[in-house]
């Protein structure tokens, strides 16, 4: 399932926590794809507490707590990271990190906390969800099979990569619009991993994030950039990124497009993506401001420059994903959408 879309089932599983129609979710997938970032974007959404356990990480008695005397009783002692309304609060979610790379002994003490939403006399609270993530056995991480009496206790979905939700998630998060660019140039490198090969660095969603931090720490560093993107993101994709990088002082005045000059769009594929992806960065920029209006208009008229009207096409809809339904309000849309309207409606 692609991220936009496992956001609305999390929102809606978390939502049903208090109505008592909440069910454990499990999100597969291979490393670097966000598992774990789309968790956290839940829990930013509502402004709720995250607590997040490592299962992998933990022994049996870390969940179960400890066995202490109390006259001629054993009663046990809650472990303080388990959500207790008081401390934490009414809702919040329950993020079971690592599932997969649990022992056996720890997802057996899971059991009754996911299910049964408690552990001997302990209760999770009301309010709070849980979910878990983990990777697959195909990915050469460190997994266990899970148990089938864990995995029914989930309902189970696969994160798929996806490039247009990715853009927009690195539009919020000020990823380089470089970066983004070169992505969208070549959109196979968005996860490019060969769990054969076992790569230390390989292209995924989040070591493009990582690429995006070392241009900026090593943008004039002609001497060592090359080596810091290869680090993050893999031999052959840092070549290829460091090579588009290099090409951008070919691109048309940025700032020109903005104020609505007449200017022409390169003809060269690359670089007409990179143009799109730096209007995208100028549209969110000026969001707040009192110009919003006349440059997101400027920009819209710009979309029409291109010789492929998908580039324009695309270039709008990473507008509209990032600045939201404000896009259609300002004058130029209306005239943009009709020169455009084979290519929506067709295409």
């Amino acid at each position: 399932m692609r991220p936009a879309h496992l956001v609305s089932v999390l929102d809606k599983e978390f939502l049903s926590a208090r109505e008592g129609q909440h069910t454990p979710v499990m999100i597969w997938g291979p490393p670097g794809v966000g598992k774990s970032q789309i968790i956290a974007q839940i829990a930013e959404q509502h402004q709720v507490p995250l607590i997040d356990i490592r299962l992998s990480q933990m022994e049996p008695s870390d969940l179960r707590g400890i066995p202490f005397r109390n006259g001629e009783t054993v009663e046990w002692a809650v472990p303080a990271i388990l959500p207790d309304a008081e401390r934490h609060g009414s809702q919040g979610i329950l993020f079971l990190d690592e599932i997969t790379s649990a022992t056996p002994s720890v997802s057996a003490a899971a059991y009754q906390l996911i299910l049964d939403r408690r552990l001997g006399e302990y209760e999770i609270p009301d309010g709070w969800a849980i979910f878990a993530a983990g990777n697959r056995q195909g990915d050469r991480g460190v997994t266990y099979t899970m148990p089938a009496p864990l995995a029914n206790r989930f309902s189970h979905f696969e994160f798929e990569v996806n490039l247009d939700d990715w853009v927009a998630w690195a539009y919020q998060h000020g990823v380089d619009d470089r970066v983004i660019a070169f992505v969208r140039f070549r959109p196979e490198l968005l996860f490019e991993f060969d769990p054969a090969h076992n790569p230390m660095a390989f292209p995924s969603p989040r070591s493009w994030e990582f690429a995006s931090r070392a241009l900026h720490k090593f943008e004039h560093h002609n001497d060592i950039r090359l080596g810091t993107l290869q680090a993050c993101v893999g031999p052959a994709a840092g070549i290829e990124l460091n090579a588009f990088i290099n090409n951008l002082d070919q691109l048309p005045d940025i700032d020109a497009i903005v104020r609505g000059e007449p200017v022409s769009a390169p003809k060269e594929i690359d670089l007409q993506y990179a143009v799109a992806a730096s209007l995208v960065g100028r549209a969110i920029k000026a969001k707040e401001s009192d110009e919003a209006q006349q440059v997101h208009g400027n920009i819209l008229d710009y979309a029409s420059v291109f010789p492929q009207k998908e580039m324009g096409v695309m270039l709008v809809s990473d507008m509209h994903r990032a600045i939201g339904q404000e896009l259609f309000s300002v004058p130029q849309f209306a005239r943009w959408s009709n020169e455009v309207a084979d290519v929506m409606l067709y295409n």
